[in-house]
């Protein structure tokens, strides 16, 4: 983790082992962290040089985000060095749990 006054940047291929970011439990440490740094005014920048991920490895890390503290916490989050698949999971799993918040909200 690397910290600038209000910017925490992630880097996720230090937190993986290879190039594959692939089970939830690889997501929960460095969805934690950004955790405290949100919870302390920060920006949190993920930064996804170097590795490919799946589904569910995003959908812990930034699915689990979503639904704890809502959508709007998308504005203070940054994906940086992306492939077209990762974006793509990312934009996915984004949309699915952002409306599933919506809904579990509007009740």
């Amino acid at each position: 983790m690397n910290t600038h006054e209000h910017r925490t940047h992630l880097t996720l291929s230090t937190q993986t082992q290879g190039r594959l970011a692939a089970v939830r439990s690889i997501a929960v440490p460095v969805r934690e962290q950004a955790e405290d740094a949100l919870a302390h005014g920060r920006e949190v920048v993920f930064d996804f040089a170097g590795i490919e991920v799946t589904q569910s490895f995003i959908d812990e890390l930034v699915g689990a985000l979503i639904l704890r503290q809502g959508p709007a916490i998308l504005e203070r989050v940054v994906f940086k060095n992306c492939s077209d698949d990762t974006r793509a999971i990312i934009e996915f799993v984004a949309t699915d749990r952002c409306d599933q918040y919506l809904r579990t909200r509007a009740h």
